[in-house]
């Protein structure tokens, strides 16, 4: 399927590994020049042209505002911070912690679209942001759940008052996925299967049961890339303000 990407232009943020490095691939397989932006280096391939940034500090954001109008923004930068990946509940995130992760997941955000938005509005182009179903249900840590809601509640602000002019804004929303989160000893998945005392390959087996995940696996970032490059495309060329749930089954609500 053609999907009519051909010379437009992207910037992902957090293009370094996982979804966002899957997306950059995706866009630029469908003929996309892609600007993939990370806080450290990223090899040149095909198509995609890394961009060293880092996106909570102002220089970051004013690197990827002087690379001029573009026609796709994925925001895809965010994380839980270490802090909070082993804090043990809601009083033990303390204030900066706080800060720390609203910088990485919403305010990051913010401020890139907003210089963006111009050239955006310009060539009539597409915002998605990416979240996590942290946003829909009470999943530890409270820090980082809020500030994906926050950046749902964005993607929705930004169609309503952007859409007349030509701008869609949709939300991706992943449950639980094979990123180096849930691979790398390091990452969240490594945190519980220490807190679980088991080793990690034996505990992310347990996982599908555990976080009810009717498919029985983790999503491939992949798979998130192509749902993103989908709704980046011309083929959802009348999808504004929605959000697109990819986690396996995980949330149960209607």
């Amino acid at each position: 399927m053609d999907l009519h990407l051909t010379g437009k232009t992207a910037v992902v943020t957090g293009a370094s590994k996982g979804i966002g490095a899957a997306t950059a691939t995706a866009l630029a397989a469908e003929g996309a020049h892609v600007f993939a932006v990370a806080r450290s280096p990223i090899a040149a391939r095909p198509g995609v042209t890394p961009v060293t940034a880092d996106l909570v500090t102002p220089e970051g954001v004013a690197a990827v505002a002087a690379l001029g109008d573009v026609d796709v923004l994925v925001n895809n930068l965010g994380g839980v911070i270490p802090e909070s990946m082993g804090a043990a509940g809601f009083l033990a995130i303390d204030d900066d912690a706080w800060q720390r992760t609203y910088e990485l997941n919403l305010f990051a955000t913010v401020r890139v679209t907003r210089a963006l938005l111009p050239g955006l509005l310009a060539r009539r182009g597409v915002v998605v942001n990416v979240s996590s179903i942290g946003a829909r249900a009470a999943f530890p840590p409270v820090d980082y759940g809020t500030a994906k809601a926050a950046l749902n509640n964005l993607t929705k602000a930004l169609s309503e008052e952007f859409a007349p002019r030509g701008l869609r804004a949709l939300t991706v929303t992943p449950g639980p996925t094979r990123t180096a989160n849930w691979s790398d000893p390091g990452g969240y998945a490594g945190q519980l299967a220490r807190e679980a005392g088991t080793p990690l390959p034996e505990f992310l087996k347990t996982v599908p049961a555990a976080m009810g995940i009717t498919t029985g696996r983790l999503t491939e970032p992949e798979e998130t890339a192509a749902l993103i490059t989908f709704l980046a495309s011309p083929a959802a060329a009348n999808m504004t303000g929605t959000e697109h749930v990819i986690d396996g089954g995980v949330l149960k609500t209607v």
